[in-house]
């Protein structure tokens, strides 16, 4: 099948979800994901880890090296303490037998006169710290490439399944979407999906693994200053989560912002002509500064009070370390502790807050990761098209150009939606080479028709038939295969014009796209470009004239030399001339194939065997233009009513 270009029916009515929160904004990429939350975040939370089970065993080694570099870590400030033990009491061993002073210092430490500090014990101390600390780097690496390496392989896993969802979904999916919502699950949140991984499962996992490894130390060191330490805790979480829930406010309603601006910015770039030739320059740049400014705002509070975080904790954790060093100050003096242990749990006190404001500021940034992955999932859990039919009934055998081209329909009923009939009971044949041209007023279900016989959507009752063989016994492949469509929106893609007339056709030669390009008198003004067939255009054409994408679109399906041919105003955009010739190249192509042409200008359908007149989803009339236009009755309506004059 040759599809130069999409269009959305006429009759379809578009349904636009209002989604509240932050990543949604009038663009076409949304807006930003932070602040959102997820609807299900246990059930969404346990498929994304699911989506981890092909790399099991790469991340069980993730959790290993984690576990060794934060042991590292933990056991470091410990040994440290040691070394600084061999130097006090080497000190206070030296000096033991010349002042009474410590001496007793000495005796109540429990520490024997000696020559003085073990130099060599310290050294040995510091060296084994050293390789500690080196080998707990090592590992950290190896855990940052092997969680970059599962992530990257995980997301990679998603995108191929969203693209491959993306093609087996139906069109009236796309219908019902709008673009930007749908371009923006596939890009932002699949962008977060792998950000929060990248970072759950290095940063997250790393300060989750140091809390247990520190707490477990200080235990050891000494349970009462852990209990002391632990005081803090709770505090900190309070406060920070109250810091959160408001931060969160102010983050959502600064992305709801960001949406708006960025909706603001792309209709005033998209429309730049349209704005400047009504002179509406001023008001756009009223309401830019107006949404610039509440943008302004919100990000101001979102960032003061979510900067509020580390402070408050910096406080707390000053204020718990002043107890610790006061308690064990006392504990040293008695006798209880060491100096070096009490250094190593200072050390230690300084060192679990950390972590523990690292996964209260994460808390919120895993919810925006989990939300993005069921938005993905949504996508993937979407109904997709009703499964194809077992290859092999195919109305003909052999080239499919041997196909007539009968096309049937019968009691064709079919909706949008449910309490909305559009069609009802609508028969009507095509036999071999004729030319069928629909008309009727917008919303009559022209389009419809078409989109029908091409299986974007499936029927509520009846069937189509190609060739006496039900299409829905067809797989849809080989029945676009034998279809060609132009429609009236040009389709280009970012290419030179030979590939993307040779998009019809991959294998054509460079005679037959020569051929068809003559056809349709593209060759008539490529010739006339710098470059000729290899100039490039842009996925909107921006470089070439309306009427000249038409006819690009017109000779890919003329190369695709497809056996049945459906023309949706694909002759809208070309002048009058080009339309007269295009007209006659189309009368040779429609020789032995069936041809759908769907006009609303009525002097392009003079030539059509038959002409079916569409209102409310049914055909009130047809026949030949000249015996039409003697009934008088609505296609003898809407030809007056195009060629009529000006009422004054």
């Amino acid at each position: 099948m040759t599809v130069s270009t999409s269009k959305s029916p006429a009759t379809l009515k578009q349904t636009e979800r209002v989604v509240q929160g932050p990543g949604f904004g009038r663009g076409p990429m949304g807006g930003g994901m932070v602040g959102q939350k997820a609807h299900d975040f246990r059930a969404s939370g346990r498929r994304l880890l699911g989506l981890l089970r092909p790399a099991r065993w790469r991340a069980v080694a993730v959790l290993l090296l984690a576990a060794g570099s934060v042991a590292s870590v933990a056991v470091g400030p410990w040994l440290l303490g040691k070394a600084t033990d061999i130097v006090f009491n080497g000190f206070i061993a030296s000096r033991a037998d010349d002042s009474p002073a410590f001496a007793e210092t000495a005796s109540t430490l429990g520490i024997e006169p000696g020559p003085g500090v073990d130099f060599d014990a310290v050294g040995r101390v510091l060296l084994l710290v050293l390789v500690i600390y080196v080998v707990g780097q090592v590992l950290g690496w190896l855990q940052g490439w092997l969680v970059n390496d599962v992530v990257q392989e995980t997301v990679r896993r998603m995108r191929s399944d969203v693209e491959d969802k993306i093609h087996r979904l139906p069109l009236a999916y796309f219908d019902r979407q709008p673009r930007g919502e749908l371009l923006s699950r596939v890009t932002n949140d699949i962008d977060n999906v792998a950000q929060n991984l990248q970072q759950t499962m290095s940063q997250l996992l790393t300060s989750l693994m140091l809390v247990v490894g520190v707490l477990g130390m200080m235990f050891w060191v000494s349970p009462l200053l852990a209990v002391i330490a632990l005081v803090s805790v709770p505090l900190a979480m309070i406060v920070t989560s109250r810091i959160m829930k408001r931060s969160q406010k102010q983050f959502i309603n600064q992305w709801r912002q960001t949406g708006r601006l960025n909706g603001q910015v792309e209709e005033a770039i998209s429309g730049h002509a349209l704005v400047t030739v009504f002179g509406r320059r001023r008001a756009v740049e009223a309401e830019f500064a107006e949404a610039n400014e509440e943008l302004y705002q919100s990000s101001y509070r979102a960032q003061f009070v979510s900067g509020l975080v580390m402070p408050v904790m910096m406080l707390i954790g000053n204020l718990n370390y002043v107890v610790i060093a006061v308690v064990g100050g006392l504990r040293v003096t008695s006798g209880s502790l060491t100096l070096g242990e009490v250094q190593a749990f200072i050390q230690y006190s300084r060192m679990y807050t950390q972590p523990i404001t690292q996964i209260a500021s994460m808390a919120n940034l895993l919810q925006s990761g989990v939300a993005s992955a069921e938005r993905v999932f949504e996508l993937l859990d979407a109904d997709e098209e009703v499964a194809d039919a077992a290859a092999g009934r195919e109305p003909c055998s052999g080239d499919r150009l041997e196909t007539t081209g009968e096309v049937r329909f019968e009691d064709v009923s079919f909706s949008y939606e449910p309490d909305e009939p559009l069609i009802e009971d609508l028969s009507l044949v095509a036999r071999p080479g004729e030319t069928v041209a629909i008309v009727g007023p917008t919303g009559a279900g022209k389009t419809t028709l078409v989109n029908l016989i091409m299986r974007f959507y499936e029927l509520d009752a009846g069937r189509i038939t190609l060739d006496g063989v039900d299409i829905t016994a067809m797989p849809r492949a080989d029945l676009r295969s034998r279809i060609g469509m132009v429609l009236q929106d040009t389709w280009l893609f970012e290419g030179t014009i030979r590939d993307n007339i040779a998009y019809g056709r991959p294998g054509a030669s460079e005679e037959e796209i020569r051929e068809a390009a003559q056809a349709t008198y593209v060759d008539r003004f490529v010739h006339s470009l710098p470059e000729g067939y290899d100039t490039r255009v842009d996925d909107e054409g921006s470089n070439l004239s309306a009427g000249e994408r038409q006819l690009i679109t017109i000779a890919r399906a003329f190369l695709a030399r497809p056996a049945l041919l459906i023309l949706d105003e694909a002759t809208s955009s070309v002048d009058t001339r080009t339309e007269l010739l295009l007209q006659q190249a189309m009368a040779a192509l429609r020789t032995d194939r069936t041809s759908f042409v769907i006009a609303h200008r009525l002097s392009t359908i003079r030539d059509a065997d038959l002409i079916l007149v569409m209102e409310h989803g049914r055909i009130v009339e047809q026949g030949g233009h000249a015996e039409l236009l003697e009934r008088s009755g609505p296609f003898a309506r809407l030809h007056a009513a195009q060629f009529a004059a000006v009422a004054v």
